[in-house]
């Protein structure tokens, strides 16, 4: 049985055009205490990513740090037939790769804690292209014979429908809580954290453009003789049109001449700015905790040392790793597809990229003291020999 039913014909063809993706229909609302539904969180934290940079700058340097993999196949005509797939795979129509398509997925769960994707298949029911979808258009509902088995929703005609091919169908969800569906973005807890944030920078804005722009208060005070007192409602209106038309003036240098106790100050500048240091910094500490990444990787230089820490490295490196072990699965799904479609038995293997966090001249120190400690193993072992 097909995974697409949806067919339409083309009235000079009768090709028909396949590949619609089940996960991309129209946008739903789920219900029942069973059943979850992302719409509110991927609009909350895609708002979120879009008004903090540092946000959507640390998740993309995640997922840039989790870097490549290769997959590994026993079977030699099967390995250069997946190594081709592996380069060459349609993902969405406008990018190649499961490199790309492992990136999307794994952007997509670092953001929204639940990431899922789809293979669609061809028209020579042999290989298929891969597809992102999009967490808001799936529900999510426990299998009613099977609680532990979690059915793979699209909401059409006012029900929830489970996809008909869910093998077809790759998820995976991030640090779900005990007993829910769904898992949990690397952005939980920094909405409020963010809307603090965002509300001090709107602030400084607002306080920038009205220093930036100055406004005057200019008084004028009559003297106590009965002549000011009777006039002083006109020569007012003549002050003003004399400061209106001097502030009118542009680049062009022009005097204001007025008659009387007249006093010009400038509205707020005995008022002092408050310094946003301290609590910018308070909170964007909050902000890269979450994240997991130091803080010279965004760009925040807080420390005089520009170098990474030991310490710091070894705890980025088991985030990387834990991530990667949620994206193996996935991988693996999809490689063992395209070699069942060919006819291959054989099974495959992911093999991660090694993790360097350290520059080349670090790398050059390590290298050089393993050799001179192999060097020393080895004029040891001769002197016991001797």
């Amino acid at each position: 049985m097909k995974l697409f039913e949806r067919k339409q014909k083309n009235e000079n063809s009768e090709v028909a055009v396949t590949g619609v993706p089940q996960l991309y229909n129209n946008r739903f609302s789920s219900s029942g205490a069973d059943s979850v539904s992302f719409s509110a969180e991927k609009q909350l934290y895609g708002n979120l990513r879009k008004s903090v940079p540092v946000i959507d700058g640390a998740i993309g340097k995640i997922v840039r740090l989790t870097g490549g993999f290769s997959v590994k196949c026993s079977d030699r005509k099967a390995q250069k037939q997946l190594d081709d797939f592996l380069k060459s795979v349609n993902v969405g129509g406008n990018i190649c790769g499961l490199d790309a398509f492992v990136d999307t997925f794994l952007d997509q769960l670092l953001t929204y804690g639940t990431a899922v994707g789809e293979m669609i298949l061809n028209q020579d029911n042999r290989t298929f292209s891969l597809f992102n979808g999009e967490i808001d258009n799936i529900i999510l509902q426990r299998n009613k014979k099977n609680p532990l088995h979690i059915d793979i929703c699209t909401y059409e005609n006012g029900r929830n429908v489970p996809v008909k091919n869910p093998q077809r169908v790759v998820m995976s969800v991030l640090d779900p809580d005990a007993g829910n569906l769904h898992g949990n973005s690397v952005l939980r807890g920094l909405p409020f954290v963010s809307s603090v944030l965002l509300q001090i920078f709107e602030t400084i804005g607002t306080n920038w453009e009205r220093v930036g722009n100055l406004r005057y208060a200019v008084t004028y005070k009559p003297q106590n003789d009965a002549m000011d007192k009777a006039y002083a409602k006109e020569r007012a209106m003549q002050i003003a049109h004399g400061w209106s038309d001097a502030m009118k003036s542009g680049n062009e240098v022009k005097d204001f001449i007025a008659v009387g106790d007249v006093d010009i100050k400038v509205i707020g500048a005995d008022n002092q700015i408050l310094d946003s240091e301290i609590p910018v910094r308070q909170l964007m500490e909050q902000i890269v905790a979450k994240t997991g990444l130091p803080p010279f990787m965004l760009g925040l230089n807080w420390s005089t040392s520009e170098r990474m820490a030991q310490q710091q490295t070894d705890l980025l490196t088991s985030e990387l790793w834990h991530y990667r072990r949620i994206l193996t699965p996935v991988i693996e799904k999809i490689c063992n597809m395209f070699l069942r479609m060919n006819g291959f038995s054989a099974g495959c293997d992911v093999e991660w990229d090694d993790i360097s966090l350290l520059d080349e001249t670090e790398q050059a120190k390590a290298l050089y003291y393993n050799a001179q400690a192999e060097k020393y193993l080895a004029e040891a072992s001769a002197l016991k020999e001797k």
